[in-house]
C-alpha cells in the first residue's frame, strides 16, 4: 500500500502547478483523499480534501478559489490544481487517504487518515 505525491517544483508567484497523488497496492475508489502541507518548524496544515464519491470537497481558507481538488478513479489518482501560487504556498505537499466515508467537518483532521505519502516539494519564489 503506497501513496506517491508528485508534480511539485520551483515556480514564480502567479504560476500554476498540478500535483498528483497516485495510489498503488489499493484502489482509491473506496478512499477519501486529503492534501496537507508542511514547512520546517510548523505544524502540518490542511489544504484540501475530497470524499470517495468526488462530490464533497473542502479547502483551507488560504487556498480557496485558487486550488481545485479532483479525482480520476480510472487512473487511481487524485489531483490538486494550484493556481495563482504565492510564496506562502511554499511547502512539502503530502497526500493522505482514508478508507470509507468521512464526515465533511472531519476532512481537515490529519488523524482521520489511514495512509500517508512521502510528499512533493513546492517552492514559489521570484
Amino acid at each position: 500500500v503506497q501513496l506517491q505525491a508528485s508534480g511539485g517544483g520551483l515556480v514564480q508567484p502567479g504560476d500554476s502547478l498540478r500535483l498528483s497523488c497516485a495510489a498503488s497496492g489499493f484502489t482509491l475508489d473506496d478512499y477519501a483523499v486529503g492534501w496537507f502541507r508542511q514547512t520546517p518548524g510548523k505544524e502540518r496544515e490542511f489544504v484540501s480534501a475530497i470524499d470517495l464519491s468526488g462530490v464533497t470537497k473542502r479547502y483551507a481558507d488560504s487556498v480557496k478559489h485558487r486550488f481545485t481538488i479532483s479525482r480520476d478513479n480510472a487512473k487511481n489518482t487524485v489531483y490538486l490544481q494550484m493556481n495563482s501560487l504565492k510564496p506562502e504556498d511554499t511547502a512539502v505537499y503530502i497526500c493522505a487517504a482514508r478508507n470509507g466515508r468521512i464526515i465533511s467537518s472531519y476532512m481537515g483532521r490529519a488523524d482521520v487518515y489511514d495512509y500517508w505519502g512521502q510528499g512533493t516539494q513546492v517552492t514559489v519564489s521570484s
